[in-house]
Parts: structure tokens; sequence; C-alpha cells
């Protein structure tokens, strides 16, 4: 992905997903992400996602919202349930997520 998401002016929301990748096969995990960013773009109120992994295997991805009604449909996709199931059961160690609404942008394109 690599990419830095063009976001509206402020208001709206961010959903912060960080990850840290088990020790075993992590088979279809790129794929499963690719398709997900794709389904992720076709949803109402999605405005960008950005995402990053390290060497470590640790890593974050934010996914910005119009709405956290855009977010809860999200959450319940049934595409998107079956990749959550698959990280909690072979891809992640472990993981957290957050959301919260971004009331400040000052990214500059310098």
């Amino acid at each position: 992905m690599g990419a830095i998401a063009k976001t509206p002016a402020p208001p709206y929301y961010a959903v912060i997903f960080t990850s840290e990748m088990s020790e075993g096969e992590n088979r279809g995990y790129e794929k499963m992400g690719d398709k997900m960013v794709e389904l992720a773009s076709k949803q109402p109120g999605f405005l960008g996602v950005e995402s990053v992994r390290g060497a470590d295997g640790v890593g974050i991805t934010v996914s910005y919202w119009d709405s956290l009604e855009g977010i809860k449909a999200w959450k319940e996709n049934a595409l998107h349930k079956t990749a959550q199931e698959k990280g909690k059961s072979e891809w992640y160690a472990r993981f957290g997520l957050r959301v919260s609404r971004v009331e400040r942008d000052d990214y500059m394109n310098i």
C-alpha cells in the first residue's frame, strides 16, 4: 500500500488496527489484505487507507471513514468477518483496534 490517504477536511473517523503476525504460516494473508482494501473502498463512507508492516511483523493499518455508521457497516460485512476470523485463528499473535474522531488534519504535501 504505502500511499498516504487523501482525506477531506475534518471531522471524519479513523479506525486504527495494530497487529503482530503469528509465528506460523501466513498463507493467503497478503491476498486477503488486498481484497479487504478493494472491498472497503467500495463501501459507503470509506475515505482511504494507509498501511505499513515492519520486518518484526508488527503492522498498523488506518482506514478513514466519514461516519460511525460506515465503520459499523464495514465491521458487519460478511467477507470482512471471514477475514477477521482467519486473522484471529491463523495470522495474528496479537491485535488491537481503536476508533477515533479526527478533529484536526495538518497534513502537508511538500
